[in-house]
């Protein structure tokens, strides 16, 4: 059965926002929800008062929140189990895309302050070398 009161590929798009259930519900979505309904009937899973209440619930529906209930009590249909792996799928590839994303947020930030690091400790290195040298050149000079 369905976790939800309507069927996942009816909602994905809606529940990627919040306050979906005030969003406006399309003439096609209306459509494909009586096309569902028809199916359930179709094999049995409802009979014609409970059709017809539903139907004319899903064709007087303005937002998604008034589709709310009409699938509730109904399995899963092959399309709905279909289209699970589909956004399943599409999830892993979001999260996948994400973690490349902070992983090479976290190698440039790594890289930048190793850096940062190293340049601050060559040019102190650099300042010593210099002032090594010029000591050095100092003292040959007091030879000559």
């Amino acid at each position: 059965m369905s976790g939800t009161s309507s069927p996942t590929w009816l909602l994905a798009t809606a529940r990627r926002r919040n306050g979906y259930a005030d969003l406006r519900i399309s003439d096609a979505e209306r459509a494909d929800v009586a096309d569902l309904l028809s199916k359930h009937y179709g094999d049995g899973r409802l009979d014609q008062d409970e059709f017809n209440q539903r139907l004319d619930q899903a064709m007087k529906a303005k937002t998604y929140a008034d589709l709310d209930g009409i699938f509730a009590d109904l399995p899963r249909t092959e399309a709905e189990a279909s289209e699970a792996p589909k956004v399943a799928a599409r999830r892993r590839q979001e999260h996948r895309h994400t973690r490349v994303l902070l992983l090479t947020v976290l190698i440039v930030i790594a890289v930048a302050t190793a850096a940062h690091a190293l340049a601050w400790s060559f040019t102190s290195w650099v300042w010593l070398l210099l002032l090594g040298a010029i000591l050095y050149a100092t003292q040959l000079r007091k030879r000559t």
